[in-house]
């Protein structure tokens, strides 16, 4: 639903410095919501004025982030085909477009410096914006759609590590890529067996996420689990969603996006239930 206690077919989220609130990309209401963990009910901090491209609109979101030195929002507008920034303080006149022509899935940004990296499902890359820069280089795929392991096949979420080493979803292929920087070519760290179900494979991944020690946790859509491939492994195990399809508290329904907080508690994206689950660590 469209109320600000419902959402519909939520994407991407990432949570804010305090980890007490979360941004989701509420994409079938075409509007980025803000929710403090608990509450009952969010509020609409962009878009939510229709389906459009005014610069007061987004269609379709698929991600959003924070850029922490700005104080702002940056928005992956899919059906736009562009990247905008909403100010956090909510003025008016605060907003513009940061990339054009670019069919955005997946967004992340080296904080340091304000570099910005953009998966493109349309053009099977993910390319480097350098703050400042008006264009991007390409940094992953590039090469065409196909499976060869310098391309990609339709990308839709990344992650970014402090050394610049670039984790892909590719989706069209059903699995992760790793391009360390200034690679030629990526490698397969997940899936790359085909689409299945086995503890090898991986159906249309999206959401990312990456440890310190290079573990990949990613979001399994079309078998409705979260799974982690240790470094080096050659099959997975199931971390949530063992009890196939469903909207109970242990199952998931087509995971989307990825996060972890501080405290290693995993948030899911549970994009058919239209909700956000937080499962909590195991301390042992």
């Amino acid at each position: 639903g469209n109320q600000l206690n419902q959402l519909s077919h939520p994407y991407g989220m990432c949570l804010d410095d305090s980890q007490q609130f979360v941004y989701i990309s509420d994409c079938w209401n075409n509007r980025i919501m803000k929710w403090k963990i608990g509450a009952n009910d969010g509020q609409i901090i962009a878009g939510g004025k229709g389906d459009g491209n005014r610069i007061d609109q987004v269609s379709y979101p698929t991600d959003v982030i924070v850029d922490r030195k700005m104080k702002s929002l940056i928005i992956s507008d899919r059906k736009n085909h562009r990247v905008v920034r909403w100010s956090l303080d909510n003025k008016q006149d605060d907003k513009q477009i940061v990339i054009s022509n670019c069919v955005c899935w997946g967004l992340k940004m080296n904080n340091d410096n304000g570099d910005l990296f953009v998966s493109d499902f349309r053009k099977h890359e993910v390319k480097k914006w350098r703050k400042g820069e008006k264009d991007g280089v390409v940094i992953a795929g590039g090469n065409g759609q196909g499976n060869q392991l310098n391309q990609l096949n339709c990308p839709t979420y990344i992650f970014i590590d402090r050394n610049e080493t670039l984790y892909v979803s590719d989706w069209g292929n059903h699995r992760v890529m790793k391009w360390d920087k200034d690679a030629q070519e990526g490698i397969v760290v997940a899936g790359g067996q085909g689409q299945g179900s086995t503890l090898k494979q991986l159906s249309n991944p999206q959401g990312l996420a990456v440890n310190e020690v290079g573990d990949v946790y990613v979001a399994d859509y079309g078998n409705h689990r979260i799974m982690c491939w240790l470094s080096g492994a050659k099959e997975s195990r199931v971390i949530v969603g063992e009890n196939n399809e469903g909207k109970e508290s242990n199952q998931l329904n087509g995971p989307m996006g990825l996060s972890f907080d501080r405290q290693r508690n995993l948030f899911v994206v549970d994009n058919g239930n239209h909700r956000i689950q937080r499962f909590d660590v195991e301390k042992s």
